[in-house]
């Protein structure tokens, strides 16, 4: 959409008091002119304008405004309750499939990341939101939006642009923190073009390509791996409490920081736990199970501040807090990508970023990540 020009001559003149016939007299226009300018289906000429401007004794910009190009988009989220609050949101903006979305920048993302535009207001997740656009319609057409928990997506959605896949185009993705279990529900709204995942399944010992059927049984979709992680327990520096294995939590005393339903490592601690006999009632009685922390850092952070004992989680989480770290199981981690969106440019980009020796470094650097294979396909539900 193009810039809008709004008028604020009327307010000027009834503010310095003037009729609208004074005022058109001393603008050389007539009655009907002036009333055109105000209403803004007219634009006056340069002369007009500071004829107007003279009259109401204020300066030619004083009198028009340029306001940025608006645009409608389909609000994302959502935040815990669904809502967001009212007023205007800073938004990150990405073309999926047939919609514009707007992805609101929140936490450290507010203040760390630049936004695409600026929502009028607040609302329901999945509700529409004029945005007055900051960025060029180019920067979302170019955009890839990846779903998943694992903070390392954070680095990985930095390496698209870099690579000779970007061919001059203005490629860019962005990591939109999720549970495994919800950006696979997002791919299956339309609301992202990959999901990074991690949903083993105990009972036939397959990774994320059952849950994929599941979720997205009409969606021909490919998956990639990306890398391979050490999944645990994290514990405070030291381990104090001497946990050496999964059936420690049972000790009596013992806390933990528990991971909401979806995430992949809620899924994890479920299946050690019923290994150890521990129905769904009995998996509730522990203390803190039912205390779910949104994310893997967040969890740590529960650790790492006294709140619990102990959290299911990846090393990396461990280690970006300083803890230490009870290894149980080794995890695929891939990215579920549907059919539609392969032909993505920054898909690309993003998997030929997996690949580089440099990515792999500082992945590796992290702890626990073996990104041996990563960027290669895997599996297909087509």
């Amino acid at each position: 959409m193009e810039p809008v020009l709004t008028a604020h001559v009327r307010a000027r003149r009834e503010a310095a008091g003037l009729r609208p016939g004074d005022l058109a007299a001393q603008a050389g226009v007539s009655r009907q002119a002036l009333h055109a300018i105000e209403t803004g289906a007219y634009v006056p000429n340069t002369l007009t304008t500071f004829r107007l401007a003279r009259a109401l004794n204020c300066l030619a910009e004083d009198l028009f405004t340029l306001s940025a190009p608006q645009v409608g988009a389909v609000l994302c989220g959502p935040p815990a309750g669904g809502h967001f609050p009212p007023g205007p949101l800073r938004v990150q903006l990405a073309q999926v499939g047939p919609r514009l979305l707007a992805y609101p920048l929140r936490g450290e993302a507010a203040l760390g990341q630049d936004a695409d535009g600026v929502a009028q207001s607040g609302g329901e997740a999945g509700g529409e939101v004029r945005v007055e656009r900051l960025a060029g319609a180019e920067v979302a057409r170019h955009t890839l939006v990846v779903a998943g928990c694992d903070p390392a997506l954070g680095l990985l959605t930095r390496q698209v642009g870099r690579g000779p896949e970007a061919r001059g185009q203005p490629l860019r993705a962005l990591w939109h923190p999720a549970t495994s279990l919800d950006a696979l529900r997002a791919l299956g709204r339309g609301e992202a073009h990959a999901a990074g995942i991690h949903l083993w399944e105990a009972g036939s010992g397959e990774s994320n390509l059952p849950a994929v059927r599941r979720e997205l049984p009409e969606i021909p979709t490919q998956l990639f791996t990306l890398w391979s992680w050490e999944q645990g327990l994290m514990v405070a520096p030291g381990n104090p409490h001497g946990i050496s294995g999964v059936a420690d939590l049972l000790r009596p005393g013992l806390r933990l920081a528990g991971r909401g339903p979806g995430a992949g490592s809620r899924v994890l601690l479920d299946a050690w736990l019923a290994g150890l006999g521990l129905d769904e009632t009995g998996r509730a009685r522990l203390p803190g199970y039912r205390d779910e922390a949104p994310t893997p850092l967040a969890a740590a952070a529960r650790v790492a501040s006294g709140a619990a004992d102990a959290a299911p989680g990846p090393r990396s989480a461990a280690q970006a807090y300083g803890l230490d770290f009870v290894p149980v199981q080794r995890e695929r981690f891939d990215l579920a990508v549907p059919r539609d969106h392969l032909s993505h440019p920054a898909l690309a980009a993003l998997l030929f970023g997996a690949a580089q020796p440099g990515f792999q470094a500082e992945l590796r650097a992290l702890g626990g990540y073996d990104p041996a294979h990563a960027g290669q396909p895997w599996k297909s539900t087509a």
